[in-house]
């Protein structure tokens, strides 16, 4: 049976276990310097991901930043929520049912069985969870295999809730990394885990906090909103409520970063964001979108940072 091994010099760097659009990879540099400003500002410093998504920030937080000690995340996905919470206290049967779920796929000789296989564990994913530690487990192990041999790694719903991303194709993906399973169960130790929606982490904030806020964007053109990560859709209503609650923040005495698209991509007339905004710092950065269903929705945007400080 697989054991977890915890020698320290043989842990790599945390990294996302899951491939998620709108993963902050590319704009790192750009957080990172003011993450790191805050810390040389405060001695102690609370963390706050009220999006956490794919984690690409937090476990860059995880892997650079170890004088933070109490970080918290949160997200309204209830199977992303789970994963993580799944993979910080049973990381080693994870690991075991994972591997035999890619060990089941590589044995398959035909790309056309390996999507029948695919389409077998979507349904099954999509099938109502048992509320028990081995559903949380299968759903789990299903969610990283789906994520692995899906269409670009979409994590996409119907209204209903349903996965729906079609077959990737892919030859030989890497199903099961336990390397940086192990790893991020070791560092999700000290990470409160919450589900729902971000407004309840407001509550978790003592002075000082520092809040990277990473909301569904807001489609720059109206042909875009392709994807949704949840049932629950994050609109124009939503966005003025995230404003709302950086104010919130801000009178409170706490820091934010978020970070949201640029509208003004397609359109210079656009100022939704920049009238919503008005009183915060609006940084724009360039960004390479390398995942989306049509191909002028690649290559390289600006998206926004927006701060309070």
């Amino acid at each position: 049976m697989f054991m977890l091994s915890f020698d320290e010099a043989s842990l790599q760097k945390p990294k996302p276990f899951l491939k998620w659009v709108g993963g902050k990879t590319q704009l790192i540099n750009e957080i990172d310097q003011m993450i790191s400003y805050q810390i040389s500002q405060h001695k102690e410093l609370t963390y706050v991901e009220p999006f956490v998504g794919g984690g690409a920030v937090l476990f860059h937080v995880l892997s650079k930043f170890s004088q933070i000690k109490n970080i918290v995340i949160n997200d309204i996905n209830l199977n992303l929520i789970s994963a993580y919470k799944l993979i910080r206290e049973d990381c080693q049967n994870l690991i075991s049912l994972l591997t035999n779920i890619e060990q089941d796929y590589y044995s398959l000789d035909s790309i056309e069985a390996q999507q029948e296989f695919y389409l077998a564990k979507r349904e099954e994913f999509n099938q109502e969870p048992k509320d028990t530690q081995f559903g949380l487990l299968t759903q789990t192990a299903l969610m990283l295999f789906l994520n692995k041999t899906c269409f670009n790694g979409l994590y996409r719903v119907n209204k209903k809730g349903q996965f729906n991303v079609p077959f990737g194709k892919y030859k030989q993906p890497n199903i099961c990394h336990t390397n940086n399973l192990i790893s991020v169960h070791k560092n999700l130790q000290k990470v409160k885990i919450l589900q729902g929606d971000f407004e309840q982490t407001l509550k978790y904030a003592q002075p000082p906090t520092l809040f990277y806020l990473d909301p569904p964007y807001k489609p720059i053109k109206s042909t875009s909103a392709f994807t949704s990560y949840s049932s629950e859709r994050f609109n124009d209503e939503d966005q003025v409520r995230l404003k709302q609650f950086c104010d919130q923040i801000h009178s409170n005495g706490h820091y934010f970063v978020l970070s949201n698209s640029d509208v003004k991509n397609f359109n210079q007339e656009n100022t939704f964001f920049d009238d919503l905004y008005e009183h915060y710092k609006i940084k724009r950065v360039k960004a390479r979108r390398s995942i989306n269903s049509k191909g002028d929705g690649r290559g390289e945007l600006f998206e926004l940072l927006v701060t309070n400080f």
